[in-house]
């Protein structure tokens, strides 16, 4: 069977590169189409596969603003040449799914969300706080963009969701059905530690959808130890807002994450994530999250046994939830139990029976 592999962009390491980790691991021999692959940023162990980037990869600053060329990223999709291959995967957030295939090819969309800034604009524009001029000149191009994104979406013979939020949303958006599948977690790199310190965690990438700076405010009036891991644009404005009891560590390394989760009082979820692998990797560590209830947390998240939720994004209830929640009567095997289902291995067993399933009706009908 010839497959490819489809991803929207390759220049920051998220969720959606967990994912695509797991679909090489799964097909080793299949090239990745994608816009654009940025070497330098992504891990070096990457330059052994085969990657296909369109001519946007060529542009200026489109390795670091990937954003400002938007409007071509369908032409630049359309423009791949897929011909030959009996199964394509696209492992989309943005555009990717608008690749063309035959009429032989059977093409799996897994989808992390329909992209957020075309059908989620007001949202989007709040969350990350963009801009006046970006503000003025996005919306003319948002009509179009919707149009062809919508038709994209037929030329996808099978979408599969990350979670229940995401399959209302492309039933929605896409007028589709789609199966569910939980994105990939290693959870054997995580176990509970016996000796729990006395500090929250957050780890993730810093930009302001996720909402750190309301808990760093919320931990400033408790003044609680609250250490942040990651990088990104907000880093700035965030450690301007912190207080004694804040620390930013910066880019953790994989090998320091495991412990790093393992010894915190509970893990800090304020934003809003379609899914968020970061919480399964704490509560494979034993760690119970503390979230707030949307998106894929009212799935990861079970109440006073895998953590607790805040119902609103405010300063006063991320202080009441933290200040009401016991850290030290939790079950960290229990814990520990509940990211188990989450682990890479169910993801691969389901894909592999989907694509299975799939292929064999393809040749009932031929």
């Amino acid at each position: 069977m010839k497959v490819a592999l489809v991803h929207d962009w390759m220049n920051q390491i998220g969720g959606a590169e967990d994912v695509l980790e797991a679909l090489v691991d799964m097909f080793p021999n299949a090239p990745i189409y994608t816009s654009l692959y940025a070497p330098d940023r992504m891990p070096e162990h990457w330059r052994d596969w085969d990657i296909r980037p369109s001519f946007i990869n060529k542009l200026p600053f489109s390795h670091r603003r990937q954003q400002i060329y938007f409007p071509l990223y369908p032409f630049a999709f359309e423009q791949h040449d897929l011909h030959g291959y009996d199964l394509v995967i696209s492992n989309k957030s943005g555009f990717c799914h608008g690749v063309i295939t035959g009429p032989d090819t059977v093409h799996i969309c897994y989808c992390l969300t329909p992209t957020r800034y075309v059908w989620r604009y007001q949202q989007y524009a709040e969350q990350e706080q963009l801009g006046w001029f970006t503000r003025a000149i996005l919306p003319p191009f948002l009509t179009q963009l919707r149009q062809w994104d919508r038709l994209a979406a037929d030329r996808v013979d099978h979408f599969v969701a990350i979670s229940q939020e995401v399959r209302r949303r492309i039933a929605k958006v896409y007028r589709r059905e789609s199966d569910i599948i939980y994105p990939p977690v290693d959870t054997a790199r995580f176990t509970p530690c016996r000796e729990v310190e006395d500090y929250y965690l957050l780890v993730g990438r810093l930009v302001p959808y996720r909402r750190i700076d309301l808990l760093i405010e919320a931990f400033n009036r408790m003044k609680r130890p609250l250490r942040i891991a990651g990088s990104g644009r907000d880093r700035a404005r965030l450690e301007a807002l912190a207080g004694p009891t804040i620390e930013f560590l910066g880019y953790v390394p994989d090998e320091e994450l495991p412990p790093l989760l393992a010894k915190c009082r509970a893990f800090m979820f304020p934003g809003e994530e379609d899914f968020g692998i970061a919480p399964i990797q704490a509560m494979a560590a034993g760690r119970p999250v503390i979230a707030y209830a949307a998106g894929g947390a009212l799935e990861t998240v079970i109440e006073g046994v895998t953590g607790t939720l805040f119902a609103e994004q405010s300063v006063a209830a991320i202080i009441q939830t933290v200040e009401g929640f016991d850290t030290d009567r939790v079950n960290s095997q229990l814990i520990r139990q509940h990211a188990e289902q989450y682990d890479v291995t169910h993801f691969k067993a389901q894909i592999q029976a989907l694509v299975a399933e799939k292929m064999e009706e393809l040749t009932k009908t031929m």
